[in-house]
Order: structure tokens, then sequence, then C-alpha cells
């Protein structure tokens, strides 16, 4: 039981923040499909930090600089989007498929371009980071770790700017009618841009925490498992707002969490199910999810639509 909570909240620290960022972006005005591909990429800006710190550097220098790695490398992998779908308004949809596909791609082909200098006769598409790893746990011995808080403070972070702050009130009328927005001043393109590079910024975090959650080694071929579309279904059950998004990830969690110690359990044992069942369910629940509420919650009037200074 304990194991599964450490990873319930794991996974759901990964799908909170991930879903957050596309509670930003789409709060703009801009749907940010792109998500798995910034994951990808903020993993791999964190995990080039992480095996190329010296030995002997500091937990705490460690988990900053990771952190902002990802963060940055999030923030400049969301630029595609933000110039594609705001500057050049583009389809917002192929843009964010297209950013996935070159994610993992893009990803794998770096890595290896580095792994071949280190060893040509047999490069690879992972990077260790087994030392580097321990400077984020919380608790000794457990799969706690810093980011667990961290992600509890952007959460209220995250729900104090878009609800009691100007700039986020300004952001969320750019998502709902950014035609009355620019009429009474606010940059529509600037508040858009704001919410893609935020989600870019949260999304790479997530990419971060997926892989220092439970693996020593990441095959970026692999990617992040889906991650970035089960955040899309959390945010659109969560209703786009950050604390019922907090309740969505955690449920998702729970089943995320449920494929990997199910064997931990005498009743589910019993069963007899074969192991990809479980691995399955995460997907077939946001499945559920998104066939009986993504008709009803009212998503941001305004998403998806180019914004054109001519239209009134």
């Amino acid at each position: 039981m304990i194991l599964l909570i450490q990873y319930m909240i794991v996974f759901a620290s990964v799908l909170m923040l991930v879903a957050l960022g596309g509670c930003f972006s789409e709060h703009s005005g801009v749907i940010n499909i792109g998500l798995e591909g910034i994951m990808v990429f903020g993993a791999l800006g964190g995990a080039l930090v992480m095996s190329t710190l010296p030995a002997g550097t500091s937990g705490f220098v460690i988990v900053i600089l990771s952190i902002l790695a990802a963060m940055a490398a999030g923030l400049i992998y969301s630029l595609l989007l933000a110039v594609a779908a705001i500057n050049f308004k583009a389809d917002q949809t192929l843009v964010g498929t297209a950013m996935n596909l070159l994610g993992t791609a893009g990803a794998t082909v770096i890595v290896k371009a580095i792994n071949t200098k280190a060893n040509p006769d047999n490069p690879s598409s992972t990077i260790q980071y087994i030392g580097a790893k321990k400077a984020f746990l919380l608790v000794e011995g457990y799969e706690f770790n810093w980011f667990m808080p961290l992600a509890l403070c952007l959460l209220i972070l995250s729900w104090v700017i878009l609800y009691k702050t100007r700039f986020g009130l300004r952001m969320m009328a750019c998502g709902e009618h950014p035609q009355a927005a620019a009429s009474v001043g606010i940059n529509v393109f600037k508040m858009r841009y704001a919410g893609v590079l935020i989600s870019g910024l949260l999304g790479g975090l997530g990419g971060l925490v997926y892989i220092t959650a439970g693996v020593s080694e990441w095959k970026f071929e692999n990617g992040v498992a889906g991650f970035g579309f089960l955040a899309l279904a959390v945010m659109i059950f969560g209703e786009w707002k950050p604390f019922k998004i907090a309740l969505a990830a955690l449920l998702f969690g729970f089943f995320r969490a449920l494929s990997n110690v199910y064997t931990g359990f005498d009743f589910l044992r019993t069963l007899n199910l074969p192991s990809t069942v479980y691995n399955m369910l995460p997907y077939i629940i946001s499945l559920i999810v998104l066939v009986l509420f993504s008709g009803n919650n009212a998503a941001p009037k305004a998403e998806g639509i180019p914004y054109d200074q001519g239209t009134r």
C-alpha cells in the first residue's frame, strides 16, 4: 500500500505539472497538443545536466541546475507552437502533433550523436544519471522526491496567478473573447505567447519529474509513455481549473501507479489478468473520461481559434 501511494503521488505530480501547463496555454487561447514533445525535450535538458555535472557536485546544485535546464528546454521547444500558431496562424492541432513526433525523434538523434562521440562502436539512445538521481530524493530509500512539494507550490501559484492577478485575468480574457480584450488595450499576442511559454516551462519540468521518478537511465525513443496525452485528459477532466486538475491528477496517478504495483495485492493477483491490462488502465480511463466529460466541460471559448485583429 505504501508503495502504491508513493508511485501515485509521483505520477500525479507529473500529470499535474504538465496539465497546469496546458491549462495556461488554453486559457490564453492556444491548444497545446504538443505537451508530449515538450516533456521529452524538458527531460533531455535535465538529463544532460545530470549526466555531465562533475562527481562531487552538491545535491542542491544538481537539483537547481537540472530544473532550470528542463524548464529552459521546454520553453525553447514550446516556441515552435507559439510562432506557428500565433504569428503564422497555423492549425494548432497539427502543429502540436508534429511537435510530439519531432520531440521524440529529435531527442533520440541528439542523444545518439552525443553517445557516438563517447563510444563510436556502440552508440545508444540512453543517458545514465544514477548518482545524480539520488539528489532528488526527499526521503532516502523511497520514491518521494523534492518535486512533490515543488508541484504543490506551483499548483497554489498557478491558482493565484490565474484568478488573483491582473496578468492571469487578462490571459483568460484572451482565451474567452480576444477581440473584447484587445478593445480595452490588452495585447492578445503577448498574452498568448505568455500562455504557451508557461506551458513549456511546466511541461519541461514535468518531463524531468518523469525520468527521475523510477528509472536510472532512459531510452529516448520510448518518449514519455503517453503522459502528455494523459495530462490533456487530466486538464479536461479538471475543467481547466488548477485545484480540480490536482484532484484529477491523483485519480489518474492512482491507476498509473496500480500498473506498477498490482503484484503486491493478493486480490488483484487472483484475477489472473495479464500485466498488459493494468498497463492499459490509465489510457482506458482517459478515454472513458473524455467520452463522458469533454462534451459538458466549458473550455475557453476562443481556444484553437487564431486571433485576427480585423475581426470583431
